[in-house]
């Protein structure tokens, strides 16, 4: 019986196109009020009347592909949770290079190191640097109110929300008298003529503010190059910068042209590339 349960489910998940109906199936299971993805052999099938009711809805959202995290409100990140909601981009496992990238550099670092998590979203680079690297000093910007409002709690939920400051902005507008250590940022890096393209879990229900890079990707690439002159003459940043994969050699030029030597492209576990490190 809990078989053919699941298997309905999973059933309509895979007609609807839904990428992994199997993953989404017990996930939404779990989030529903069933058995864990561990108990799940052991499952005899039973579901309060409640729980049925709210495992048919998480069904029929996500078959509408409703991304899974804003279904279930939550997701992990640097194995951390994080909660989600439509004002955001929901964390992919490829920004974990750059948070690990992050934690090495402000390893060598002395004292109280300050980190700037530029268009954070949800919170998840700056909050899991705070988390994880508890001596740092992090302040979270967006231009996005219901980003930094969702920041806010993912910060307490971490416990770290006294160690972080939150600062509504247009990339470094706020920030001209400020001097930091590291700046990390996941921009929004997709070509525009590219966004109707994308799966309709990104291009429908994730916020267009976040995808939306230009006309080439790569116009805030080029805000943040000029954008950091303007910073303290006192300050000399490091930064870890998100790209598209074949964005690589791009950013390089945008950054050499800006004045940098120091350029360094990280790649992903596929092998694409992921990170741009500019010092």
């Amino acid at each position: 019986m809990a078989d053919a349960f699941l298997k309905t489910a999973i059933q309509t998940l895979r007609s609807a196109g839904v990428p992994d109906p199997e993953w989404d199936g017990a996930e939404l299971l779990e989030w529903a009020g069933g058995p864990d993805r561990a108990h799940l052999p052991l499952w005899d099938g039973r579901l309060s009347e409640e729980a049925q009711a709210r495992f048919q809805e998480g069904v029929r959202l996500r078959a509408a592909r409703i991304p899974l995290q804003q279904i279930i409100g939550r997701c992990w990140f640097m194995g951390l949770p994080f909660k989600i909601n439509r004002e955001v981009l929901c964390p992919r496992p490829d920004t974990e290079i750059l948070c690990e990238r992050a934690l090495k550099i402000l390893k060598d670092r002395e004292g109280r190191p300050s980190v700037l998590d530029l268009c954070c979203g949800s919170g998840c680079i700056g909050l899991s640097l705070a988390k994880l690297h508890p001596e740092a000093r992090v302040i979270l910007s967006d231009i996005s109110p219901g980003a930094l409002a969702l920041a806010r709690e993912n910060a307490a939920l971490n416990g770290v929300e006294e160690r972080c400051e939150f600062v509504q902005g247009d990339m470094l507008a706020p920030f001209t008298e400020t001097s930091f250590d590291l700046i990390v940022c996941n921009p929004p890096y997709i070509p525009s003529g590219e966004i109707e393209e994308l799966m309709p879990e990104v291009r429908d229900h994730e916020p267009r503010l976040a995808l939306d890079g230009g006309a080439d990707g790569l116009d805030f690439y080029r805000r943040l190059a000029q954008g950091v002159k303007g910073l303290k003459k006192d300050t000399d940043p490091r930064l870890l910068l998100e790209i598209g994969c074949e964005q690589g050699l791009a950013v390089t030029d945008i950054f050499r042209s800006a004045g940098y030597e120091n350029i360094r492209i990280y790649q992903d576990l596929a092998g694409l590339d992921r990170v741009v490190e500019v010092s």
